[in-house]
């Protein structure tokens, strides 16, 4: 099932009673339980209109829960109920994105001579120090093949044969390839701690089919140039949120800038008298000198000028509504998202936040035979190899690298004893 809000605009409070009602009707919540999941989104609903934020996404579902628990808080140190509070906005998050809610994680008890077996090796991996996600990995894939064998009736370790390894991984979702990695490399272990200690007679490690993820990245979201200006003309610049939405964007799709750059951008920043903007990125921490184009300094004039709260804030970029104070990533990437729906541009499959305009210039400059190290420079790469992630979405140039086909003589076609011949 997806959610039919997918590519339109909610308000939160639309999106939270698809949610109560999905979780009232699919798992039976009470009205306690409902009632302590708007609590919740209450709050978030506060920091969405402190932030100016219109539109719920997953990111900004993140970024309000490091604001409140830090950005490297350890979920399992948290007390229950400030559990259930993250779990209300993934809850939220997840239902946005997929439509659906899927359970909670099962409760993991192993029994029996195989349960045993597992949970004595989980305890020497345990003694190996090993990471407590790791533990949890190890614990949560064998728990599945225990539930396996189970459904299979086998509860001896003696009984588990070859056929079975197999068949549990025929049974894998193939979709999932991290799952199947996993479980390859996890029960190969756990299958050779039981020969090494004389559980079984025979390793069956061996049995256990090989699976290495080798995969190229995802090909990054980028938008035509046509999308782009489409995008920038569909801004009703004459509204003071108009102005400044109309500036955060050019700053994304004419200089490439980070969501997090945007927000973080001040006054110092800009060098009016030499047409330039120098900052230090977010990310990288590298400085950066970009030029401050006509069109752009234009933009930001007129949001300085007519639209910007009066505020002593240094940054450039304020929250349309009171209190005036600097935005955040969460709210650059909703502001790209809106106008990108509202411009009636198609964002299926692919990413719609400033990092989308990011990537949509490094594909108009590749366009222009703009050369690696330029690139690199205006996206403010630390080096070429970041900026060769680019490379696959220059459709043009990857056409002059497929070499001709050359052509098969007829006689193949006919030579006796071929498969074609006839």
């Amino acid at each position: 099932m997806r959610p039919l809000f997918k590519f339109s605009i909610l308000s939160l409070d639309e999106l939270t009673a698809s949610v109560s009602n999905y979780m009232s009707t699919h798992f039976l919540r009470s009205k306690v339980t409902i009632r302590n999941y708007y609590w919740v989104w209450r709050k978030l609903d506060r920091y969405m209109f402190e932030n100016d934020i219109d539109i719920y996404t997953p990111l900004v579902g993140k970024s309000f829960l490091s604001q409140r628990f830090g950005l490297n808080q350890d979920y399992r140190k948290l007390s229950t109920s400030n559990k259930n509070f993250v779990r209300s906005i993934k809850i939220l998050s997840e239902y946005q994105s997929t439509g659906i809610v899927k359970p909670s994680k099962q409760e993991v008890s192993f029994y029996g001579e195989i349960g045993t077996l597992m949970q004595s090796y989980i305890n020497a991996c345990r003694l190996r120090r090993l990471v407590p996600d790791a533990i949890d990995r190890y614990e949560r894939t064998l728990y599945r093949f225990f539930c396996f064998l189970n459904r299979i009736k086998v509860d001896e370790i003696q009984n588990i044969k070859t056929v079975h390894i197999l068949l549990y991984f025929n049974n894998l979702d193939a979709q999932v390839k991290s799952l199947i990695q996993n479980a390859a490399s996890i029960l190969k272990l756990f299958f050779s701690y039981l020969y090494d200690n004389n559980y079984t007679l025979t390793n069956l490690s061996l049995a256990v089919p090989r699976h290495n993820i080798r995969e190229q990245p995802k090909l990054p979201s980028y938008y035509s140039k046509d999308e782009i200006e489409s995008l920038l003309q569909s801004i009703e610049r004459s509204s003071d949120l108009g102005k400044r939405d109309y500036a955060i964007i050019l700053l994304a799709a004419r200089l490439g800038l980070r969501a997090s750059d945007i927000c973080s951008l001040k006054f110092e920043n800009i060098i009016w008298d030499k047409s330039l903007m120098q900052l230090d990125q977010n990310k990288t921490g590298k400085r950066i000198e970009l030029p401050l184009l006509t069109e752009l300094g234009n933009a930001i004039i007129d949001y300085l000028k007519l639209a910007r709260p009066k505020s002593k804030e240094t940054y450039v970029f304020l929250r349309a509504k009171a209190p005036f104070t600097r935005l955040y990533s969460a709210a650059i990437t909703s502001i790209v998202h809106k106008h990108l729906v509202h411009a009636g541009i198609n964002i299926e499959n692919r990413r719609h936040g400033a990092h989308a305009l990011r990537h949509s210039l490094a594909g108009v400059l590749l366009e222009q035979r703009t050369t690696l190290p330029i690139i690199s420079e205006v996206l403010g790469h630390g080096s070429t190899e970041s900026t060769k992630y680019y490379l696959r979405i220059d459709s043009t140039s990857l056409k002059q690298c497929a070499l001709e086909v050359p052509p098969v003589l007829q006689k193949f076609y006919t030579q006796k004893g071929g498969i074609f011949y006839a």
